[in-house]
C-alpha cells in the first residue's frame, strides 16, 4: 500500500490553531503531509501525528496539522497523517500508520532527517493507534518515541472510550481481542519511551488509560514522563484556550529536550 504525501516547508513560530480545523470524516486512501523545518534548524527528528476522532473521523486541525510549527521552530519535521477509519476491518487503520513510518523512515535522504529519531504522535483515538504501532509493530515501523495526548490505551470495557473500541473491534469484540488492544498489556523491552498526558477531569477518555499504561513502562524500563493536568477535559490538542497550554507546552519541550 502507497501513501500520498506533500513535503511542505513552512514559517514556524509557535502552536497556532486554525491551519486546518476541518474534521475529515470519509477517507477514501491514506495520505500524509510533511512540514520540514528551515534548514539553519533542522535537527533531523521526525514527529508523524495520528489526529483523533473515535476511530470514526478525524480531527486533524488542533490535533494535527495545527501543530507544525511548534515542531518545525524546534527543528523537527512534522508529518500529519489523514489514515483510514477502519470501517469494519481494524487492520486498515493501523496498517496506515505502519506505513506512515515506513515511508517517512524510506524518504530519510530526501528529506534529511534520521530514520533512527522518528516518533509517532497520537491523540485520543489516534493515542490508541499511535501506542499500537508503538507495542505491536515490527521493528521497520516502530517508532522511537511516542507522544500521547488524553489517549485511548485499554481495550477493557470498564474504563476505556467505548466509541473507539466498538468502531475498532466491534461491539461484541471477544475478550481475547480485547487484551490484544488493551496496550497497556503489550508493553515489552523494546517498547519506545513516552510523553503522556491528560486532564485529570477529562470524561471522555478516564485517565486511568494513560496511569496504567505508564504504569507497564515503568515496570519494563522504559523511560516515561506522565503529566496530569488539573483541569481542561477532553479534546484540547494544540488550542492555546487550553487553560495549561503552556505549561503542556513547556512539558513537551523539555521532554524533547531530554533525549
Amino acid at each position: 500500500m502507497k501513501i500520498r504525501f506533500l513535503a511542505v516547508a513552512i514559517a514556524a513560530l509557535s502552536c497556532v490553531a486554525g491551519i486546518n480545523a476541518q474534521r475529515v470524516v470519509d477517507i477514501e486512501s491514506p495520505k500524509m503531509r510533511i512540514y520540514l523545518p528551515a534548514e539553519d534548524k533542522a535537527t533531523g527528528r521526525t514527529v508523524v501525528a495520528l489526529p483523533g476522532g473515535a476511530y470514526a473521523m478525524l480531527a486533524k486541525g488542533h490535533e494535527g496539522h495545527d501543530w507544525a510549527p511548534y515542531f518545525n521552530d524546534k527543528g523537527i519535521a512534522y508529518a500529519v497523517v489523514e489514515y483510514r477509519l477502519p470501517n469494519g476491518d481494524r487492520s486498515i487503520p493501523i496498517g496506515d500508520a505502519e506505513a506512515a513510518m515506513r515511508t517517512v523512515r524510506d524518504s530519510a535522504e530526501v528529506w534529511h532527517i534520521n530514520p533512527s529519531d522518528v516518533g509517532i504522535m497520537g491523540s485520543s483515538a489516534g493515542g490508541h493507534l499511535a501506542s499500537t504501532v508503538a507495542t505491536h509493530a515490527p521493528e521497520s515501523a516502530r517508532p522511537n518515541f511516542q507522544i500521547l495526548f488524553y489517549p485511548v490505551i485499554t481495550m477493557d470495557k470498564t474504563y476505556t472510550h467505548l466509541g473507539s473500541h466498538d468502531n475498532l473491534l466491534g461491539a461484541d469484540a471477544s475478550k481475547q481481542l480485547e487484551v490484544e488492544f488493551s496496550n497497556e498489556k503489550q508493553v515489552s523491552g523494546v517498547t519506545p519511551r513516552a510523553f503522556i498526558v491528560f486532564s485529570d477531569d477529562d470524561k471522555v477518555v478516564p485517565p486511568m488509560n494513560g496511569v496504567n499504561y505508564y504504569a507497564a513502562l515503568h515496570r519494563m524500563g522504559i523511560p516515561a514522563s506522565f503529566h496530569i493536568y488539573p483541569s481542561g477535559g477532553h479534546g484540547w490538542g494544540c488550542l492555546p484556550k487550553f487553560k495549561y497550554h503552556k505549561e503542556m507546552i513547556a512539558d513537551l519541550s523539555a521532554w524533547l529536550d531530554s533525549f
